[in-house]
């Protein structure tokens, strides 16, 4: 996610996770991605169990907080992200 050196909390580093994610889902939209997928872009393959798992708990934040949509495997940014983003452009 991000390779600086500084020393996050655990919130911290949920919330950058968050943010990666969502970038992700919307700049590649309507490109549909699987979380296996989100996983393999943002972390290449990991090896380390902990970087498959923020992919993962990312997703059922944004989810939840209604930044996103989860069909299956399949995650899409929610109307309501992709309207944020194009209110940024």
């Amino acid at each position: 996610m991000d390779d600086t050196n500084e020393i996050r909390t655990p919130g911290a580093e949920d919330m950058a996770a968050e943010a990666t994610v969502l970038r992700l889902l919307l700049a590649l939209h309507p490109i549909q991605l699987t979380v296996g997928e989100l996983v393999r872009e943002i972390a290449g393959e990991p090896k380390d169990f902990a970087l498959k798992d923020a992919v993962e708990r990312a997703v059922r934040e944004l989810t939840a907080a209604g930044l996103a949509h989860r069909n299956g495997d399949v995650v899409l940014p929610s109307r309501a992200a992709l309207r944020f983003d194009d209110l940024l452009d």
